[in-house]
């Protein structure tokens, strides 16, 4: 279990991460979202004691991670694929963290093994793509046979094939009741492996809670009802929390009624219905809106090629 306690981080006068509070469970995935420049990294970070927090406290298995005795048999950890001696093969590199903790060279062969690096393990580690890199990350925050994991962005770099063994494996350790904490960008991944999710922006806790209750929560019930009498069903389910659209005759989306109430309520009032599908929406659809204004690196339009002036010489000025 990871806990956080008004946990804050900052860098001068830079706040990364401004007294949040948040439970890991055992036996669940938990989804760590937010835009760049939110705090994930630093929050992770601090979990895991490359930094020391400014204010509140953050445990992992009851005790800050310092206070375990063995770290890797506690907490396995993915921050930065690349942390690692570019000359070593990968069997050599996990050799190494293994000595640190009395782990046998039975387990970094088994972990080897489970990450698919058997046909590279000889091989320097500075010549791996970024996806095999991940793996030996991955393979690294395996070694100790951990109760927590912490992975931040595990799939990057991944092909398919890759992305679909990520999911199987922290699924596979949420079921046999350890704590997995995720982060991604990848929206869908993360709506069909996470149980439960941590939506962080400007260093802050935006909101917490079950996928789909967070998805929800965000963007409302829709339903999509057609009728030929859509006119009147529109003046008759009209209120205070419901709003309307209409994208062709006939057919309406409704926003903040169940399916139940519409259908309920056209019944009553002898209307037929010819339509009546309650829509999802995405978790993609819900982290955008819950994000909209806490995104703080922007990107800007690529100018047209008629806009960009170049020397003589073809430089771009």
């Amino acid at each position: 279990m990871i806990e956080a306690h008004g946990l804050t981080k900052r860098y001068g006068p830079t706040t990364a991460v401004n007294d949040i509070s948040f439970t890991v469970r055992p036996g669940t995935v938990t989804g760590f979202l937010g835009p760049n420049g939110a705090g994930k990294s630093t929050t992770m970070r601090l979990i895991v004691g490359l930094d020391r927090p400014t204010a509140g406290t953050v445990t992992v298995n009851g005790k800050s991670y310092a206070q375990h005795r063995a770290p890797l048999r506690e907490v396995g950890a993915l921050l930065e694929a690349k942390a690692m001696h570019t000359g070593r093969s990968a069997r050599n590199h996990l050799r190494g963290l293994a000595a640190t903790h009395g782990i046998s060279r039975k387990r970094v062969d088994e972990v080897i093994d489970m990450t698919g690096l058997a046909t590279v393990a000889t091989k320097r580690v500075g010549g791996f793509s970024l996806g095999m890199g991940q793996r030996l990350g991955v393979a690294a925050a395996m070694l100790g046979d951990p109760r927590t994991l912490i992975l931040d962005e595990p799939v990057n770099g991944l092909d398919p094939e890759g992305i679909k063994w990520v999911r199987t494996m922290v699924r596979f350790l949420a079921d046999e009741g350890r704590t997995v904490f995720l982060s991604s960008h990848l929206m869908s991944e993360m709506a069909i492996t996470a149980d439960e999710l941590v939506v962080i922006g400007r260093g802050r806790i935006i909101t917490t809670g079950r996928v789909q209750d967070v998805i929800d929560a965000s963007q409302g019930t829709t339903v999509r009802v057609r009728s030929p009498r859509a006119g009147e069903l529109a003046a008759l389910l009209r209120g205070a929390d419901v709003t309307i659209a209409s994208d062709e005759p006939g057919l309406l989306e409704v926003r903040g009624l169940s399916a139940e109430q519409v259908g309920d309520a056209a019944a009553a009032a002898g209307l037929a219905l010819h339509e009546l599908t309650p829509v999802k929406a995405s978790l993609e659809d819900a982290y955008m809106k819950l994000t909209a204004d806490e995104v703080e690196y922007h990107s800007t339009p690529t100018p047209a090629s008629s806009d960009v002036e170049t020397s003589p010489e073809g430089a771009l000025r």
